[in-house]
């Protein structure tokens, strides 16, 4: 595994402590390009605020060490500095003018909410209503044609529980939009790890037809996940079994 780009901190008040244990740990497993994306900061109205990211205050100290780092490992790591960012239609802009504070090499999808979080459906709970399932796709990719993010972070993670018809129609969707902008899909390593619901292999058979890129994301929330041989190799019977577009290298779009 040369990269990967789906890497957490303390700030987001669910992940290990110290940035360095985590380069570390990817230096030990090969990893040539460590990306560190963090829940990113988000504005919403009035006092409301989701307590798993970090706040945007926040954000300046963690570019300041992780900046630092990069330079002091530059000769053994190439590290870049990023976000784990939903797409929330009504208050995107404001999250995009506050990455104007920084150099910002990338940003990933993950999208947890539907429609603008607040009082929204979680993605992962559990439902057969086609309605959530569309609004998922729909969503997904109309932040994908935005053209700010590099990947899609477990686009598997609605939790459809419905019939497999319904779920391929509408995944389908989102594959052909993957390939056409060439825009990777992640095997989320931390899915497998934590017996998720994610990977769903009923996506990866779709994402497989389609020949849509994918793309390795440890989704590491502390440094030993970053080492982690045996989900390595449940990922990569995955892309076997499936046939998965595999990417050797990931080309990231700037914010």
């Amino acid at each position: 595994m040369k990269y990967n780009y789906h890497t957490h901190t303390y700030r987001c008040h669910h992940a290990a402590p110290d940035e360095r244990a985590y380069i570390e740990s990817a230096i030990s497993a090969g990893i040539e390009t460590l990306g560190f994306a963090d829940h990113s900061p988000y504005f919403f109205d009035g006092d409301y605020y989701s307590n798993y990211r970090m706040r945007p205050e926040t954000a300046y100290e963690y570019f300041d060490t992780l900046s630092k780092l990069r330079e002091e490992y530059k000769d053994r790591i190439n590290i870049k500095i990023g976000f784990e960012t939903e797409y929330y239609p009504r208050f995107f802009h404001r999250v995009i003018d506050f990455y104007k504070n920084f150099d910002v090499d990338f940003i990933i999808l993950g999208q947890h909410f539907l429609d603008n979080e607040m009082g929204s459906h979680y993605s992962g709970s559990p439902t057969n209503d086609e309605y959530y399932l569309e609004k998922y796709i729909n969503q997904v990719s109309e932040a994908l044609d935005t053209g700010k993010y590099t990947y899609v972070a477990h686009p598997d993670l609605l939790n459809y529980t419905g019939d497999f018809d319904i779920y391929r129609k509408h995944y389908i969707k989102l594959c052909e939009k993957s390939y056409k902008l060439n825009i990777p899909l992640e095997i989320n390593f931390l899915g497998i790890a934590d017996n998720r619901i994610y990977p769903n292999e009923k996506f990866w058979e779709i994402a497989g037809e389609v020949g849509a890129p994918v793309v390795l994301g440890v989704d590491a929330h502390t440094p030993k996940a970053l080492n982690n041989t045996d989900v390595l190799a449940k990922a990569m019977q995955l892309c076997d079994k499936y046939n998965l577009n595999l990417q050797e290298n990931i080309s990231l779009i700037p914010v």
